[in-house]
């Protein structure tokens, strides 16, 4: 396993929407080992391919709280196929936008159809924070942030600190 860096708001590639993953093989099991390690490291609960650059329908993800046994999933070109007219409000932060946390209201509840870590077809209904992250991270395989399920005043804010951000950086890096 190995560790991938994350890239951050404003990079254009998280606007990129994936491409299904042909063939579920061991450079897909072994992507989807570095991507559980690149999460727990992070720290976060879930981490789409596109998030480290690899523009694949691919996500993992692990809501066990603290004191819970590790409980890692990965989902391969997950779709959902029903979401409930009941919605939830959960405070959603992302690890391609560190340390901005904003709430966002979903569907309460999904229905999810994927491919296993060894390319079985898999059908599952989620609810709670399981459904909250399923959604948010297919967002991400579809070229959509969570902070556009937010008031454009506040997006236009968080994009412009980002950007801010990286042109400071990149002028460092230069300098």
């Amino acid at each position: 396993m190995a560790k991938r860096d994350i890239i951050i708001l404003p990079d254009a590639m998280l606007r990129q929407v994936s491409k299904p993953v042909e063939k579920v093989d061991g450079d897909i099991r072994q992507l989807a080992d570095d991507m559980l390690e690149t999460m727990y490291a992070a720290p976060g609960i879930g981490l789409a391919a596109i998030q480290i650059a690899i523009p694949k329908r691919l996500l993992v993800l692990d809501v066990a709280k603290d004191e819970q046994p590790k409980d890692p999933r990965v989902f391969i070109n997950p779709e959902i196929i029903w979401s409930s007219e009941d919605k939830s409000v959960y405070q959603e932060g992302c690890l391609s936008i560190p340390e901005y946390y904003e709430d966002v209201e979903r569907p309460a509840k999904v229905r999810v159809k994927f491919l296993d870590r060894d390319g079985n077809e898999c059908e599952m209904e989620a609810e709670g924070l399981l459904a909250t992250c399923l959604q948010h991270e297919i967002d991400h395989l579809n070229g959509v942030l969570f902070i556009d399920h937010i008031s454009r005043l506040k997006r236009e804010r968080v994009v412009k600190k980002f950007t801010k951000q990286a042109r400071y950086d990149k002028q460092r890096a230069s300098a």
